[in-house]
């Protein structure tokens, strides 16, 4: 056991020597192992959170380490210069879970937004013959998709924002779930919509019923590439392998992240078919570290994984439950709205009871990892392995909280 001034000297230390582009908890992770961690005193926190969905499969999923030593063991890295023995597999069954053709891997989700506008875009010029420099990718307001240059060029988030001009052109946004909006920024320049099936950054925000239907409609009549960014909601998260089968819908391309490298190595990818990735030229795009052979290694399993079924069933059930239970807090005074689907929701505070930040750091007190976003909200998404028992006591400690 650590003195208890531990906590307090490791963040100093983090405070002095690190860029302050975070506002982290103030806590101090040592271990962790399924739904929990442990900081550096000794103290257990049931994680909420689980990494953004990097961690749908729980901390050290033991299937996920064992893929990693035993990978460890073997080569790491190659890179694309030459092949090597995990990377067809791994490109055949990620394609073949996607219901795809093709995979061009990376390493984090932004690195995979930037790939499926820049796909966008060659696919434009090169298949629907838009003049060169004349393409245009229609976004939602609220997006998050990374904080790359391009992809803050299009955010409406003014902190994500705001002194990082001069921004890159090309972009449309529209009210997310307007589909009035939408219809009418389409135009014969446009190469591809970019949309989350449910946003997550901005509060765990699930479109109008039919809004995902009438775009895929709208953008197979007009030419136009549906690119569905499931970096948060895919694999598993809302009780269905990707977000975008709750309505019926099947995009041209899949942006993924995040669970795909199992919290334990950052893998990436963009999902489409030979149409579409089939536009690539050797040196057109690329990565040094992109499908490297640990990565291929962690992410097949997380692949197999999900193939069962049981994660995404596990998270509609207690997805229900959980939603049950949070709709039961709402009009009491303390939660003014709750949204989401499956493992996955976002509360809004009342005013009364503190911002989402306050809320976060007192429920951080009572033993629970929650994260805050925009102010008054705070995001609940805890590994998809979590017992009904750790999630009902993790509610209980919100009630209490709520309460206090």
């Amino acid at each position: 056991m650590t003195s208890h001034h531990t906590t307090a000297e490791l963040i100093r230390r983090a405070d002095e020597h690190s860029a302050h582009n975070y506002h982290p908890l103030p806590v101090v992770v040592s271990s962790a192992e399924g739904a929990w961690m442990t900081d550096v005193e000794g103290r257990r926190y049931l994680d909420l959170l689980a990494g953004y969905s990097a961690l749908n499969f729980g901390h050290r999923n033991p299937r996920l380490i064992a893929a990693a030593k035993a990978q460890l063991d073997r080569v790491t890295l190659t890179s694309r210069a030459f092949h090597h023995d995990r990377f067809a597999a791994f490109c055949a069954e990620l394609a073949d879970l996607c219901g795809m053709e093709r995979v061009l891997p990376m390493n984090t989700g932004a690195e995979a937004v930037e790939t499926a506008v820049k796909t966008a875009r060659k696919w434009g010029y090169r298949v629907k013959g838009v003049p060169d420099g004349q393409a245009r990718i229609v976004v939602a307001a609220d997006n998050f998709h990374g904080r790359t240059t391009t992809i803050v060029s299009f955010s409406t988030d003014p902190e994500a924002r705001a002194d990082f001009g001069p921004y890159t052109p090309g972009f449309d946004v529209v009210p997310y779930g307007d589909i009035a909006a939408l219809r009418a920024a389409l135009t014969d320049g446009t190469v591809a919509v970019l949309l989350e099936p449910i946003q997550g950054e901005s509060g765990v925000r699930v479109p109008p019923p039919g809004y995902l239907p009438e775009v895929r409609r709208l953008t197979a009549e007009r030419g136009v590439l549906l690119i569905a960014d499931e970096i948060q909601s895919g694999l598993g998260r809302t009780g269905r392998t990707f977000a975008c089968e709750h309505e019926g819908v099947v995009p041209d391309m899949y942006v993924l992240g995040k669970a795909l490298g199992g919290g334990v190595v950052p893998v990436s990818a963009v999902v489409s078919s030979d149409e579409v990735l089939g536009v690539y030229r050797p040196g057109e795009h690329g990565s040094t570290f992109g499908g490297n052979p640990l990565a291929c290694a962690v992410a097949l399993e997380v692949i197999a994984m999900l193939r069962t079924g049981e994660y995404q069933e596990h998270a509609a059930a207690l997805g229900d439950h959980l939603h049950a239970e949070l709709n039961s807090l709402v009009g009491g005074g303390a939660i003014d709205a709750v949204r989401g689907r499956g493992l996955w929701a976002g509360i809004d505070i009342s005013p009364g009871h503190g911002t989402g930040r306050q809320l976060s750091e007192r429920l951080l007190d009572h033993g629970v990892l929650v994260k805050d976003t925009h102010g008054s909200t705070i995001r609940i998404a805890p590994p998809l392995v979590i017992s009904k028992e750790d999630l009902d006591w993790g509610l209980a400690r919100l009630r209490e909280t709520l309460e206090s």
